[in-house]
């Protein structure tokens, strides 16, 4: 198990602040990498997601730790990057909210809770459960998988070890396989930093395949501060050709850029 592997530097409390952070750089330049080499498992995993989504489906991420906490983020951010509502894609992670702030002692060996914790929301064989793990072991992460194949969903993980039981539970497992990290066992490092890379991965190119992005940009995304609501007044105006006042009428009329642009068209012809 890589993850668990003794750290290939040693003396950590006796370097400098700057050697310790060349040396963590060092290590982190290796992730995108390992990522690189998981694509294909992406794509695939990707693809399935893809079909069910435009049935209906939903995208439910399951972990604990740093690892559930990445998922909450993901998913958590979705809503207003792409305008999707907020149950499309679900972050759950053990010990539940509560456990994002703050650890709460032993909810990940509990291999019933994950699939108690997915039940309110009536899944069906159209969602999509992800489990992430750094470790692979988690028995929280691995008995929601297992049940929620039980009951037809599709399953993927994310994990950074090769050959993992949670791996073995998913019918497509993307496994970015790290190495050790800098400071021994501390998976909230290159672990941590894959998985989210990988999330990054999933989740956009997810929302662009269902129509979410044109070109480039997030035509979708909600107007909830100054900065959203300057970006998207651009936008427009970039796409249309109107002038800043008329971009923010139209925005104001509309909602969102996409409704925008579109209702400018209309009234045009």
């Amino acid at each position: 198990m890589t993850t668990e592997a003794t750290s290939h530097y040693d003396h950590l409390d006796q370097m400098s602040v700057t050697d310790l952070l060349m040396n963590i750089n060092n290590e982190d330049k290796t992730v995108p990498l390992a990522v690189e080499r998981t694509i294909p498992q992406i794509s695939a995993l990707v693809s399935q997601i893809v079909k069910r989504m435009r049935l209906g489906g939903r995208l439910i991420y399951i972990g604990a730790g740093t690892s559930g906490r990445l998922g909450v983020v993901d998913a958590s951010e979705c809503p207003p990057t792409y305008g999707v509502p907020h149950d499309l894609v679900i972050g759950l992670m053990a010990g539940g909210d509560g456990a994002i702030r703050k650890a709460v002692e032993f909810a990940e060996d509990d291999a019933e809770q994950a699939w108690k914790d997915i039940a309110p929301y009536h899944p069906d064989k159209n969602d999509t459960v992800i489990g992430i793990a750094a470790s692979g072991r988690t028995p929280y992460v691995i008995g929601g998988l297992n049940e929620a194949r039980k009951a037809g969903l599709l399953t993927g993980c994310i994990v950074c070890n090769a050959g993992s039981d949670v791996a073995q539970a998913a019918e497509f497992p993307v496994e970015v396989v790290v190495g050790p990290e800098f400071v021994t066992g501390s998976t909230r490092m290159k672990a941590g930093t894959a998985q989210k890379l990988v999330l990054n991965m999933i989740s956009t190119s997810v929302m662009i395949q269902l129509g979410r992005v044109k070109g480039n940009k997030m035509v979708d995304m909600m107007l909830t501060n100054i900065k959203l609501q300057d970006r998207a007044a651009k936008m427009v105006m970039s796409e249309i050709g109107v002038d800043r006042q008329q971009a923010e009428t139209l925005l104001k009329q509309f909602g969102n850029v996409r409704g925008a642009i579109d209702g400018y068209s209309q009234m045009k012809n």
